[in-house]
């Protein structure tokens, strides 16, 4: 009886320590580490994801009031090399002029209408792309409504204003380094995406 009793009682003491070591920091860890696998995999699809919805190639028209650039970098019919790597298969390639304004371009950030998550520092909307736009430019944190459909859920969407600068922007027909078809009315780059064409 008292045998017994002294080995269910070992049997007790090792049963709560298995248990306590099963419980240890390197379970908690390896779950940590789980989920931050999980979320800096869905951080990273989010930035790839940033503009593989974007409407590459455009009609060619451009907003109402838009000015063209009087003596911009690149003149429209000249070509250029693209530095910007919004999507995939455009940093390299060779880019046609086909417009160039001036205006004050805009990194937005917003949550597209069609759902899903939001969108950050998107690169590029123009002010005459935003709903009643004045004369003066937006200021970064100003909330604005976009009416630029570069990207399904742009349009119509409320956005924050991250960055503003004048500048030319420029319109281009290019060839994805990547292979595909020819990109026409691409909508926008910027003077310091573009590198001269040698």
């Amino acid at each position: 009886m008292k045998k017994s009793l002294i080995l269910s009682l070992l049997a007790l003491f090792f049963l709560v320590l298995g248990a306590c070591s099963n419980t240890d920091n390197g379970t908690e860890t390896g779950e940590e580490i789980e989920i931050e696998r999980t979320e800096r995999t869905e951080d990273e699809t989010m930035e790839g994801m940033d503009h593989s919805e974007m409407d590459m190639s455009s009609s060619g028209d451009v907003p109402e009031g838009l000015q063209e650039a009087e003596n911009p970098t690149y003149e429209v019919g000249s070509k250029a090399i693209i530095e910007a790597d919004h999507m995939e298969g455009m940093k390299g390639a060779e880019a046609t002029i086909v417009g160039a304004y001036d205006t004050t371009v805009y990194t937005i950030s917003y949550t597209p209408t069609t759902g899903g998550e939001r969108v950050e520092n998107h690169k590029w909307v123009i002010h005459e792309e935003i709903k009643d736009a004045g004369e003066d430019s937006f200021e970064p944190g100003s909330e604005v409504i976009i009416e630029a459909s570069h990207m399904e859920g742009m349009k119509g969407a409320t956005a924050e204003i991250d960055s503003a600068e004048d500048m030319t922007v420029y319109m281009i027909d290019f060839t994805p380094t990547n292979g595909g078809e020819e990109v026409k009315n691409h909508k926008w780059v910027t003077e310091s995406e573009l590198s001269p064409f040698k």
